[in-house]
C-alpha cells in the first residue's frame, strides 16, 4: 500500500511515529523472551474486561503496545508508518500523541461496553457447557452477578491486545484531513481515494462486528470504536478557535 498526494508539504520529522514503533516491537520481543521465563506480560498488559479478575484500570492504556504475533505487530506498525508520518508533520508531536492516545483508550472503551453487551449470555452459554445437566432455564434465569460467581475464570479469557484501535483512528484522520489521496493497494491491486478506503474500511468493520464473524478473534467493534473518538476528537479541535486544523 501506498499513496500520492502531490498537494502535501511539511516537515520531514516525526520523532512520535519513529517512538511508537520501537516501543511496539521492544514489547514484542520483551512478551516473547519473558514468556520463556515465565512471566505472561499479556496477561498482565493486555485489556482484560473489567470484571475478570486479572484487570487492572492501566491495561485501557498498555494494551495498545501489545501485539499477539509478529504478523500482528507488522499490520498495525506498517499503517502507523505510512500514515501516522503524514498526521504527525502536519499537527505536531504533541497533538498526534495525544490523538493516538486517545483512540486507542477509547477504543478499549468500546471494547469493554462490547464485551458488557453480550457477557450475560455468554457466560450463561459457558455455564450450560460446564454443567451439562443442569436445566438450560434455570441457568438463563440467573442474573448477571449470579454468573459472574461462577464465570470469573471463563471471563478471564476475555482478552484484546493491539494498536489497532490507534491504527483505525489515525486512518479517519488521514481520510479527513487528505480526502482525495491517491491509496495504491495491493490486494486488489487497484488506486482508491482515501475518503473511499476509510468508508469501506468502517462499513466493513460494522459488518464483522454485527455479524460476530465467526470467531475471528478481531476486536471489530474495538476499530470502530477508535475512529469514533478519533472523529470526536478531530470535531473538537476544528471548533476551537485557539487551534488550527
Amino acid at each position: 500500500m501506498a499513496f500520492s498526494n502531490n498537494n502535501y508539504t511539511g516537515s520531514p520529522s516525526t520523532p512520535v511515529t519513529f517512538h511508537l514503533i520501537i516501543i511496539n516491537v521492544v514489547m514484542l520481543l520483551a512478551t516473547g523472551i519473558l514468556r520463556n521465563k515465565g512471566i505472561n506480560l499479556t496477561q498482565l498488559l493486555g485489556l482484560h474486561y473489567y470484571d475478570a479478575p486479572n484487570y487492572h484500570v492501566w491495561q485501557s492504556f498498555t494494551y495498545m503496545f501489545m501485539h499477539a504475533n509478529f504478523t500482528h505487530l507488522f499490520c498495525n506498525m506498517f499503517s502507523l508508518y505510512m500514515f501516522g508520518r503524514l498526521l504527525e508533520q502536519v499537527w505536531g508531536a504533541q497533538r498526534f500523541l495525544i490523538y493516538y492516545l486517545v483512540c486507542g483508550v477509547g477504543a478499549a472503551l468500546v471494547q469493554q461496553l462490547t464485551w458488557r453487551w453480550g457477557m450475560h449470555d455468554a457466560m450463561a452459554s459457558a455455564l450450560m457447557m460446564a454443567n451439562p445437566a443442569t436445566p438450560t432455564d434455570q441457568i438463563s434465569a440467573m442474573s448477571y452477578a449470579e454468573l459472574l460467581n461462577y464465570c470469573e475464570a471463563y471471563i478471564n479469557q476475555y482478552i484484546t491486545v493491539g494498536a489497532s484501535g490507534s491504527v483505525f483512528g489515525i486512518l479517519l484522520a488521514f481520510g479527513m484531513m487528505f480526502p482525495n489521496a491517491t491509496i495504491f493497494l495491493l490486494f486488489p491491486p487497484m488506486p482508491l481515494k482515501a475518503k473511499w478506503l476509510v468508508i469501506g474500511y468502517g462499513v466493513f468493520e460494522l459488518f464483522c462486528g454485527v455479524a460476530n464473524s465467526a470467531g475471528d478473534n478481531v476486536a471489530h467493534f474495538a476499530h470502530l470504536g477508535g475512529m469514533l473518538f478519533g472523529f470526536i476528537l478531530i470535531m473538537i479541535w476544528r471548533h476551537d478557535k485557539r487551534m488550527t486544523f
